[in-house]
């Protein structure tokens, strides 16, 4: 078993649109560290799916909903750290308005 610590979504502005940020791609990944700042000045939501391979963004693997970040915020996102995505598995994200929110992961792909 090889383990590597990886960068997984550097560091980029989230779209307003359903957008994949990473795709496990025949590895196994737990998520380490994954933060959503607000760069913006007004109250910006941020959703979160991890998303199982051959399956789409929906309510059924929702992790994160609508959650408001502030003005100036860092949120860390603890409801996402230490979960994993099975090869093909992926995250994708949803922000309320684009250039606002900031966001980054780290984890460990799992060969």
């Amino acid at each position: 078993m090889t383990v590597t610590v990886k960068n997984i979504i550097p560091r980029k502005q989230a779209e307003n649109s359903q957008t994949t940020q990473y795709t496990a791609l025949n590895v196994k990944t737990v998520i380490d560290k994954f933060t959503v700042t607000n760069t913006s000045a007004v109250t910006v939501s941020f959703s979160c799916n991890l998303v199982a391979m051959a399956d789409t963004p929906g309510n059924q693997n929702l992790v994160t909903k609508t959650r408001g970040i502030a003005a100036g915020e860092a949120y860390t996102c603890p409801e996402l750290v230490g979960q994993v995505l099975d090869s093909g598995g992926y995250i994708s994200t949803l922000a309320s308005a684009a250039a606002s929110l900031t966001i980054s992961a780290s984890g460990r792909e799992i060969t």
